[in-house]
Order: C-alpha cells, then sequence, then structure tokens
C-alpha cells in the first residue's frame, strides 16, 4: 500500500493511503447511472462473501508525489454509449478524488470487461492485445 504523506508544517504529515482513493473513486463512479458494476479480483470476491461493501472493488491507484493515476475495471449496462459514458465517471472520478485529497490526478484509465442485460453480464476475455474473445 503506497501512502501520499504531505507535510503541512516542521513535523505535521497527512497520509492519504490508496485504498482511500479507491473508495472515493468507486463512490463517485457508483453515482453515474450507466455504470452496472465494478469488476473486483478474487480479494474483492472474497470481501463480498462475507458481507462487506467494497467501494475499491475493481480499482488500482497509483500515487507519486502529490499526484495520482486510477485505473477502473468496470461493467457497462447495454445499449449506454460507451464512450460517453466513460468520459462521464471519468470526470466525476476526477473531480471527487482532487476535491477531498488536494491531490492532482494525472490519468484516469477505464478498462470496461463487459456488458450487463438485465441480471446477466457478457465478459470480454483479452487473448491478446489485439482480439477480444468472448467467454
Amino acid at each position: 500500500m503506497t501512502d501520499l504523506v504531505k507535510t503541512q508544517g516542521k513535523d505535521d504529515k497527512i497520509r492519504i493511503s490508496d485504498d482511500v482513493i479507491a473508495t472515493i473513486a468507486g463512490i463517485a463512479a457508483s453515482e453515474i447511472e450507466s455504470l452496472a458494476s465494478m469488476s473486483g479480483g478474487l480479494k474483492d470476491g472474497i470481501a463480498g462473501v462475507f458481507g462487506r461493501k467494497n467501494f475499491g472493488k475493481g480499482i488500482k491507484v497509483e500515487i507519486k508525489e502529490n499526484e495520482v493515476v486510477i485505473e477502473l475495471s468496470i461493467i457497462m449496462q447495454y445499449g449506454c454509449k460507451i464512450h460517453e459514458v466513460s468520459r462521464q465517471i471519468q470526470e466525476r472520478v476526477r473531480l471527487a478524488v482532487e476535491n477531498m485529497t488536494g491531490m492532482v490526478v494525472m490519468a484516469i484509465n477505464i478498462n470496461v470487461l463487459g456488458v450487463s442485460v438485465g441480471k446477466d453480464i457478457v465478459k470480454i476475455e483479452m487473448v491478446d492485445d489485439k482480439s477480444p474473445q468472448p467467454e
């Protein structure tokens, strides 16, 4: 876990963990209507089994100095304009993280991993960098 350390005075420090930034980003992204869900890995799945809601699910955060790069893995609702919804998510997440932490968001990368049709999710597995293959 990487922490941002801000020095206020001679000995004053503020630490903001990756998990806090991921949670802020997850909550901000979830406010967008066409986002079906976040797509996390094994750790996020285990947290869900134990009843914990993980707002940082499917989000990777990288902090360098006072700058942050955020990567979101998401599933969209079928029928939405994926490029427009992705931009809305980027704007909402950037605004929330910058306002709440005072950090500069250098990039927000979005990986659309699937499309939700009601209760069904159609995921695309990347076999190589060039051709997506349905699961």
